[in-house]
Parts: C-alpha cells; sequence; structure tokens
C-alpha cells in the first residue's frame, strides 16, 4: 500500500500528541520533509497550470486570490506567491503547522536554541 505526502503527515500529526522530546522531535523532522516535499510537488502543479498565461492575466489572478501584486513582480514570484496560498489551506499543510506549534508549545522546535 502505498501512503501519499497527505496521509502520512497525517499520520504523523495523529502521532505527534503522544509524543516526547527526542520522539517528538524525530516525527516533526520527518512532517518537515514532507511538508516542503508536498510544497514542491503543488508548485510545479500550479507553474504548469498558469504556464501559459499573459503576465496581466497572472497578476489579476494572484489579485483574486486575495493575494496583493503588481505586474513588476517576477513571474517566478507570483508563482509562489499562489503556490503558498493554495499549499497553506490544504489539509497536510494545517496538520503540519498544528503539529509544529504544538511541539513548540512542548518545547520540540526543529531550529536549536542559541
Amino acid at each position: 500500500m502505498v501512503t501519499t505526502t497527505t496521509q502520512r503527515l497525517l499520520d504523523l500529526a495523529a502521532a505527534a500528541p503522544a509524543s516526547h522530546d527526542e520522539d517528538l522531535l524525530q516525527l516533526l523532522e520527518e512532517a518537515n520533509e514532507l511538508y516542503q516535499q508536498g510544497f514542491e510537488d503543488l508548485h510545479r502543479t500550479v507553474a504548469a497550470r498558469v504556464g501559459g498565461m499573459s503576465p496581466e492575466l497572472l497578476v489579476a489572478t494572484v489579485t483574486a486570490a486575495g493575494l496583493p501584486c503588481d505586474t513588476s513582480q517576477d513571474r517566478g514570484e507570483l508563482v509562489a506567491l499562489l503556490a503558498v496560498t493554495e499549499w497553506q489551506m490544504t489539509p497536510a499543510a494545517l496538520a503540519y503547522s498544528e503539529m509544529a506549534e504544538d511541539a513548540a508549545r512542548r518545547g520540540v522546535c526543529l531550529i536549536p536554541e542559541g
């Protein structure tokens, strides 16, 4: 059985509340990798979807998504804005964000204290 990125992230998020310290950190590390992979996949999908759009239509699409932008922005930046907006609303991204916030409240974070 093949597990999708989303399903695996949801599984990790479900396991996180019962995990502590190093175990939670390992879950968070795996979840972070999957989060990045999921975003990269969606970014490619968005780039393909808007690939043939004129700069003006792309700006209109980004604006319609509720993001401020203008025609002076680089096409790659506009595509990234769309991708980030879409990604943040996916079940995988929402589960990861909740997992990371809960872990941080419990003192577990991917960024070491300095």
